[in-house]
């Protein structure tokens, strides 16, 4: 029998509530929605350009729980209190980008709903929650985001939670603005 592998700790994901929304772990029974989130035109535009398949998918949600046992952050699914719907995820990430300026050890915070549920506020709502049990457990550390310029809706959110612009490059091909929070000191 081969030897049984341990993780370095078994993930303590928190549930955060705010008036209208549950962010929670991620469970198996998520995969579908994932799925449809990230093959959603809409989603995707401003993200990658293309949808996920399904295999891809399943490494996202893989990722996410893996953020969680190594880095003791990740991301949540956010549900609807009132209906359960699933609504999008939202959370952070250390994704060892290939970018300059670089932002590795700066957990990147994320967010991506169902446009069923946009303009709502339930993105601002889900990015607040989690920026505060950020805030609240990593003290210490700088978050940023990444952002297609093109993108007006969620640089509106990110500014309203105090992101703040500090870079603009180009990622994968596109331009993207670099967002900190909080800013950092002027180079």
């Amino acid at each position: 029998m081969p030897d049984q592998i341990h993780a370095p700790g078994s993930p303590n994901i928190p549930t955060l509530e705010t008036p209208r929304l549950r962010l929670r772990a991620h469970r198996p029974g998520d995969f579908d929605h994932s799925f449809s989130l990230w093959a959603d035109p809409q989603v995707f535009r401003y993200i990658s350009g293309k949808p996920c398949t399904r295999e891809e998918a399943w490494a996202r949600l893989l990722r996410y729980t893996g953020h969680w046992f190594w880095m003791r952050f990740g991301f949540w699914v956010v549900e609807e209190k009132s209906s359960g719907a699933f609504v999008g995820e939202a959370g952070y990430a250390e994704q060892k980008r290939e970018l300059t300026p670089s932002l590795i050890g700066m957990p990147e915070m994320g967010w991506v709903l169902l446009p069923a549920f946009h303009g709502r506020g339930y993105a601002f709502e889900a990015v607040h929650a989690a920026q505060q049990w950020f805030a609240a457990n990593f003290p210490a550390s700088r978050s940023c985001c990444i952002i297609d310029s093109a993108n007006a809706a969620s640089i509106r959110v990110a500014e309203k939670c105090g992101f703040r612009e500090w870079q603009r490059t180009i990622y994968h091909g596109d331009p993207i603005i670099v967002f900190a929070h909080p800013a950092p000191p002027p180079q």
